[in-house]
Order: C-alpha cells, then structure tokens, then sequence
C-alpha cells in the first residue's frame, strides 16, 4: 500500500471534522477520501471503496463510533480504523480496541502527533494516547483469560468453531453459504480480536477454554 494515504473523517461536529480534514491536506503523506457526519453516512461511503484509514469519533448522535465500528468490520471493511475522541474512560478504550479498532487517539492530543500516529498505524501498528496505555495491561489480562471470546460476533463464533475443527477457509465458505473472501475478512478480524498471530494458536486457545 502506497502512499499517500487516503483518509476519511467521521465526526458530528462540523467545525471540528473540518479542522481535522485541514489538518490531514496539509500533510503530503495523506489525502482526504471524504468527510461525514454519521455513522449510517459512513457506511454509505465506504459500500464500494474503501479509504486506507478512518478517523472515527466515538460519541455521534444516532450511531456511536462502537456501533459504526461493529457494522463495518461485520460489513468486512479492512481499512484501519482509530478512534479519535474526547473520552478517556477505560470501559470505553477496552471495547473499543476489542471490537477490532487500530487505535485509540484523544482530541487533546498534538496534531503533529497525531499524523505521526496515523503513519504508525499504516505500518500495521496499534496506535494509543499515553494517557490511556495503561489500559492495555488489562486488555491484554482480559484476552489471556479469553475474554476476546465474549466480544465475537455470531458469525465470527461460527467460524472460529469450524477453524477449530481445522476446516479450510474453502469448506467454512461451503458450510456457511458464503464466499471465500468473506471467510477471509472474517478470519483477519478473529486474528485481531484474538491478538494471535496464526489460525493455529487462535483455535487452540478457543479449545482449551
């Protein structure tokens, strides 16, 4: 994936998503994909063609940044995903990264700071506000003891069991009625909610439960 980096901005306050999208144009390593204001306008956006990264606020009206979050991993979008919001409370950053986001950025934070983060996280880098790092601590705790498990969907469940039983993604498709590539996406997010690095150690941490 080359640069630049396609961005798009969800936000429902105007003169904030407008500021951030000014601040994205002004780096040479970025381009504006578009600007939206609901989690429904973004899923619209991203239907047919997806940017590199989305910025997404947590607190909108109607959708929350976790439900648009949720709809468009379920959708299959792999884009990176980071939040980018005013709360710090831990409830909110631990959902938020288990549900499959790329990172978890504050408003506060220096927007230099911020497009260096945003770079990070096309590197295949998890990107979160020091103010809120201690958390991972007990992200990770939660997902030692499989408390990833409780955040799948019941589709993602559904595949993981087969995974387990060491079916292709091939035969999961066949089994399940839908197209390999659908598997495929299904699988990257299992990987990502599980923090494991191949299917193997995915299914057998879900066996020895």
């Amino acid at each position: 994936m080359g640069k630049p980096y396609s961005v798009l901005v969800v936000d429902d306050h105007p003169l904030l998503r407008r500021g951030i999208c000014q601040l994205i144009t002004s780096d040479g390593d970025f381009t504006l994909f578009g600007e939206v204001g609901t989690g429904l306008d973004a899923l619209t956006a991203v239907s047919t063609h997806e940017p590199d990264i989305i910025l997404l606020d947590l607190n909108m009206k109607g959708m929350s940044g976790l439900d648009t979050l949720n709809a468009m991993r379920q959708e299959g979008v792999t884009a990176r995903i980071v939040i980018l919001t005013v709360s710090d409370a831990k409830q909110d950053v631990i959902r938020l990264l288990r549900a499959g986001s790329d990172g978890y950025l504050l408003k506060d934070t220096e927007p230099e700071l911020l497009l260096e983060q945003l770079k990070k996280a096309m590197s295949g880098h998890r990107v979160i506000s020091e103010e809120v790092e201690a958390y991972m601590f007990e992200l990770k705790t939660a997902d030692d003891e499989n408390g990833w498990i409780a955040s799948l969907t019941p589709r993602e469940l559904q595949i993981l069991q087969e995974l387990a039983e060491g079916k292709s993604n091939r035969v999961i498709a066949e089994d399940l009625h839908i197209s390999e590539g659908t598997v495929k996406v299904h699988v990257k997010n299992l990987l990502r909610k599980a923090n494991a690095k191949s299917r193997t150690e995915m299914a057998v941490r879900y066996l020895n439960q």
